[in-house]
């Protein structure tokens, strides 16, 4: 037999964590990582943080599961949480983004059908745009790299170019039901969108009798330094697709809705097995007790900016490798120069300085630590950095 126990879909690197303290990761050789990855956005908290350790360990001794055919005092608790500190007036919990996302397109569609207009099923998204990676995600997307070979995809969806609001004008039609987008393209390159495109996209919606649907999957949850990053856009979606931070390495996610847009979802439209159980809501409520404390979002606006102005002072030093750097917060990203590659230099921060990163499109390295990062984690980041940018300048020149 050749192939391996796990399913060959990830090219896993030799990193092998089995234990993690605060912002690091330990290997089961004892060597040591500074996560600046977070599980792809996801431990806002880092590893091990007492709360959500305490949490998970009393709630498994209570209670883990039983089913939404009863009555779930925890996660009313919670939903009503998320609704008094959103735009939201409801919600359904999922395991997952992808399941989120999927949530958000059913919500949308199912707004026209209540409404007499079933015909309006089509969905606006955007050039490199990651929304999961189930049939219906893929879909909502243009990378060959997600669809390759898994045709045919669902119908109903118009990709158009990000930042582009004269494209996304043009491609609403009689039959368009919604408009889908990240505020901060996480794994298309750390491209946030522009005040003008989201503003636009709002007031087309508005005019066009559309729903706005944001996934703030990778960019909520605090990680751009507000609670979620369309605050900074001011204004609000109609519906939302949430995950990652939302459990801190937990399973969880959740599609947030106004009572309008959330119209259509009645008994038996969704559901789910798992989705909103006892340990995953005791999950939630602790982590939203810590991104909700006192301080904890001025600490990631401080903390952003101290990384970004880091980054943007080391460039200079560096100039022949790289050339800005992007997003918002604690969700940041360098684009390298095409003379060089951004996986492999992400693979040479991980193998030679011990410092945890994500590469992007657009040749773009993502650097996603832990909320709860400090000064000492920054400096440290920094100097890996550097002595990465020399050792890798250094290997390809020879």
């Amino acid at each position: 037999m050749s192939i391996t126990p796990l399913m060959p879909v990830y090219p896993r690197c030799d990193v092998r964590p089995v234990r993690g303290e605060g912002c690091y990761l330990i290997g089961e050789r004892g060597e040591r990582y500074l996560d600046f990855a977070s599980g792809i956005a996801v431990n806002l908290l880092g590893h091990g943080h007492p709360k959500l350790v305490k949490a998970i360990a009393d709630q498994a001794a209570t209670l883990m599961h039983t089913s939404n055919l009863y009555g779930m005092p925890l996660g009313e608790k919670f939903a009503q949480r998320l609704v008094d500190t959103t735009f939201a007036d409801t919600v359904f919990f999922t395991n997952s983004g992808a399941e989120a996302v999927e949530c958000a397109i059913k919500t949308a569609r199912r707004y026209h059908y209540a409404n007499g207009e079933a015909h309006r099923h089509k969905i606006v998204t955007f050039d490199n745009a990651f929304h999961g990676r189930t049939l219906g995600t893929i879909s909502a997307t243009s990378q060959p790299k997600m669809r390759d070979g898994f045709e045919p995809l669902l119908p109903g969806f118009d990709v158009v170019p990000f930042n582009d609001l004269a494209a996304a004008t043009a491609a609403v039609d009689e039959d368009t039901a919604a408009i889908m987008l990240e505020p901060v393209q996480g794994e298309g390159g750390v491209t946030p969108a522009t005040q003008e495109f989201l503003s636009g996209l709002r007031k087309l919606c508005d005019e066009k009798g559309l729903l706005l649907i944001l996934d703030e999957v990778q960019c909520g949850y605090a990680r751009t330094g507000t609670f979620f990053a369309h605050e900074q856009y001011g204004l609000t979606p109609d519906i939302m697709a949430v995950a990652k931070g939302i459990g801190a390495g937990f399973p969880l996610g959740a599609c947030l809705a106004t009572e309008e847009a959330a119209k259509g979802m009645v008994f038996g439209t969704h559901g789910s097995t798992y989705g909103g159980n006892p340990l995953a809501m005791a999950v939630g409520m602790t982590v939203l007790d810590e991104v909700l404390g006192e301080g904890f979002l001025g600490h990631v606006k401080a903390m952003g900016a101290r990384l970004r102005s880091a980054l943007e002072q080391l460039i200079p030093n560096h100039d022949g490798m790289f050339e800005d750097v992007r997003g918002m917060g604690l969700m940041l990203g360098v684009k390298m120069k095409d003379s060089h590659d951004a996986r492999a230099f992400v693979a040479h921060l991980r193998d030679h300085h011990g410092l945890l990163t994500v590469s992007a499109g657009q040749n773009v390295v993502r650097i996603l630590p832990p909320l709860v990062i400090e000064e000492s984690h920054i400096s440290e980041c920094i100097e890996r950095i550097s002595a990465g940018a020399r050792s890798f300048g250094d290997a390809n020149a020879a």
